[in-house]
């Protein structure tokens, strides 16, 4: 007879600079698996780090530990102080000094309420947040179910620090067939914003200026190189687009006709790289379905570039939840109960990959 199983998990999340604590009401029974979402608290330090143009470390840290007690204090009280049954915790990857304030702090809860604490994987998070999809809403916060993907799927995981693709050929297996050598695409995006004179984060600033040059017609004359197109492997490199951009705008006087133009080639270069590999990736490995998540796949020209690559294959395609593209906690808690699932002990090393 199977298990009926109802779980009230939390999550922390602080691998770069988000502070954030979700607490999931988790009902799995022969038919699946149900989330209820009971608070999703997310503090985004961007406005601090905007003057360094990235995020700062020791800031970030000092951030996450004057917020994390305010957050969850926050969060407990929209759940009407529920009881938690496990806290769950990033483990890696991401800024070290950030990631041990969390680890910290959940071992502090983890000591008062007498519960498991689990170390999740951020890169993993943001996968099976992508296999959320939505309910109609129920008493007490959001609802989602989570969908299995059809095997073989491969995961495209895009953010400021990580490029990967990650073969999945059954649930909670994966294997990197593909990463950066250098750059990451949220990188990518923030290095060449800086040298248009964008202001940081450079992703949102480039896709608003790339879409206005759309509308208006405005084309770059000459196309950028497109990093590694043509290699015989599933790797990537965006550090050739940096420079690029570098030497063709050194000393150079832009209109804003000019950095608009420049900020439509980049997201299509960026763009046209992803979906080639994605392409010889689904060939290779005869791919069933496609996962994109991170930061990255909130920019709506990718989302719509991959979702045409998904379609011309007649294969699924798996998106976060608006609010689940960025950094969050719900996907840190998801990713956790899974390892309870499988009783996977904790591993507090500030390290993390996905050959797990």
């Amino acid at each position: 007879m199977y298990n009926h199983i109802i779980m009230k998990i939390l999550g922390i999340e602080t691998s770069c600079d988000e502070t954030a604590i979700a607490i999931l009401d988790i009902e799995e029974s022969e038919n699946g698996a149900s989330v209820r979402v009971l608070a999703n608290e997310i503090l985004s330090q961007i406005e601090l780090h905007r003057p360094y143009g990235g995020v700062f470390p020791n800031l970030a840290k000092r951030e996450h530990e004057k917020n994390l007690q305010p957050i969850l204090d926050k969060a407990l009280a929209a759940t009407g102080q529920v009881t938690i049954d496990a806290v769950v915790v990033t483990q890696g990857p991401g800024l070290e000094p950030c990631l041990w304030t969390g680890i910290t702090f959940a071992q502090k809860l983890g000591k008062e309420w007498n519960v498991p604490i689990i170390a999740a994987n951020h890169m993993e998070g943001h996968i099976l947040a992508s296999l959320l999809k939505k309910e109609n809403a129920k008493e007490g916060g959001e609802s989602f179910a989570f969908a299995a993907p059809e095997f073989p799927s491969l995961a495209l995981l895009i953010s400021g620090g990580h490029t990967e693709l990650v073969l999945m050929r059954e649930f909670g297996t994966y294997k990197i067939v593909g990463k950066t050598r250098d750059d990451a695409v949220g990188e990518c995006f923030d290095k060449t914003a800086r040298l248009l004179g964008l202001p940081y984060p450079g992703g949102p600033e480039i896709s608003k200026l790339a879409a206005e040059a759309r509308k208006e017609n405005l084309k770059l004359g000459a196309e950028l190189p497109r990093p590694m197109l043509d290699s015989n492997d599933l790797d990537f490199s965006f550090s050739g687009l940096k420079t690029a951009v570098l030497y063709a705008t050194k000393d150079r006087k832009l209109s804003a006709d000019d950095i608009k133009k420049y900020a439509r080639e980049i997201e299509e270069t960026i763009t046209d790289v992803l979906a080639h590999k994605l392409e010889k990736a689904i060939e290779k490995y005869s791919v069933e379905s496609l996962i994109v998540g991170g930061g990255v796949i909130a920019n709506t020209f990718i989302r719509s570039s991959l979702q045409k690559l998904a379609d011309s294959y007649g294969i699924p395609l798996y998106l976060p939840h608006a609010s689940h593209a960025t950094d969050n906690a719900l996907m840190i808690a998801l990713a956790g109960y899974f390892k309870l699932e499988k009783k996977q002990e904790k591993d507090f090393t500030a390290k993390g990959n996905l050959n797990l």
